[in-house]
């Protein structure tokens, strides 16, 4: 990767980027899904910035975070495959381990709890619009990978369950939505 030395190149004043050598619209739904998964990688910064240390959490959230650079890669690079079966197993099994420790929902709960549970579920809901945009585009141009969709599929859930976990790590409660 080249380094960079000049952070402007006022080469996308006009509204163009380049993208794997080809110039294209900064509207295109490839860099859609490439921003949002962006937004979605600060979100989880987020979380790590706002939470005492937790190592198990930690380390899940820099893999994720490691997981969504691959994602744009791979977006940029349709050849190359990293978001495999395996990644998405993990996901499986972190979800089932958090959960398995938590009460059972009997309502829907409203995205709240603490600092550090707010912003999990911001990141949940921008995974979904992640999901959602890359949808979108993969009902435009088949991706060479459905693993992505599986993988922002079961990460939204593994987010939901983590704003779960990190609430009542700190004894926040959850507030359950009154139906009217």
């Amino acid at each position: 990767m080249p380094r960079l030395t000049k952070i402007y190149t006022r080469k996308g004043d006009a509204g163009y980027t380049e993208l794997a050598g080809e110039r294209i619209s900064k509207d295109d739904l490839l860099l859609d899904v490439i921003g949002t998964l962006d937004e979605l990688n600060s979100a989880i910064g987020l979380i790590v910035a706002s939470r005492p240390n937790d190592t198990d959490v930690d380390a899940f959230l820099s893999r994720i975070q490691n997981d969504l650079f691959d994602m744009g890669g791979e977006l940029h690079a349709p050849d190359h495959t990293v978001i495999n079966a395996d990644k998405i197993t993990w996901l499986e099994e972190t979800l089932d381990n958090w959960n398995a420790d938590l009460p059972p929902l009997k309502e829907f709960i409203l995205p709240r709890g603490n600092a550090c549970s707010a912003f999990t579920h911001l990141a949940r809901t921008i995974c979904r619009r992640a999901e959602r945009c890359l949808v979108k585009l993969h009902r435009q141009v088949p991706l060479n990978n459905p693993e992505m969709l599986r993988y922002l599929n079961r990460l939204s859930d593994v987010l939901f369950v983590l704003a779960r976990v990190l609430g009542r790590r700190t004894n926040a409660a959850e507030a359950m939505w009154e139906r009217e």
